[in-house]
């Protein structure tokens, strides 16, 4: 396990209090033990803790790799999550969930875009599918009932 911190300031920065002297990110290259890396801005609790916080980018082991904003250790805010599948979801997170607006690419090339809350289709949004045909209307979970018919994108 390799953690390295790119400025000893920054290690150092405590007062004594136990609280930052400075609230800027650290920027850091780590590798997990479970071989999972992250590249990016972290911050120390006053207890001594680094967590995720800023921007950055983690790629898991297996390939799946997030790009973006980071809060208390989890993706929260604009980002980008890529899956070996080809599946692509960019947009907001909150909580290490999809949530807000986004845009969900299968890896068939189908599409969504919309409103996802945890996770979850969820208001309104448009369905493009293989024959790019894009289907309108409210999305609640896996069901979207009385979707219309916008137009081709062929």
């Amino acid at each position: 396990m390799r953690f390295s911190l790119s400025d000893k300031k920054e290690r150092d920065s405590l007062n004594t209090q136990g609280k930052y002297l400075r609230e800027e990110p650290m920027k850091v290259n780590y590798i997990f033990p479970n071989g999972d890396r992250y590249e990016g801005e972290c911050f120390r609790s006053a207890s001594g803790v680094i967590t995720r916080g800023g921007s950055g980018k983690h790629t898991s082991a297996k390939g799946v790799i997030y790009t973006g904003e980071w809060h208390e250790d989890k993706m929260h805010g604009r980002g980008t999550l890529q899956h070996p599948s080809g599946a692509l979801y960019e947009g907001e997170f909150k909580d290490n969930m999809y949530h807000g607006k986004g845009t969900y690419t299968f890896p068939d090339g189908s599409m969504y875009t919309g409103h996802f809350h945890k996770n979850k289709l969820e208001g309104e949004g448009a369905f493009t599918d293989t024959q790019g045909l894009v289907w309108t209307g409210e999305f609640h979970g896996k069901a979207a009932l009385g979707l219309k018919m916008q137009h081709s994108t062929k």
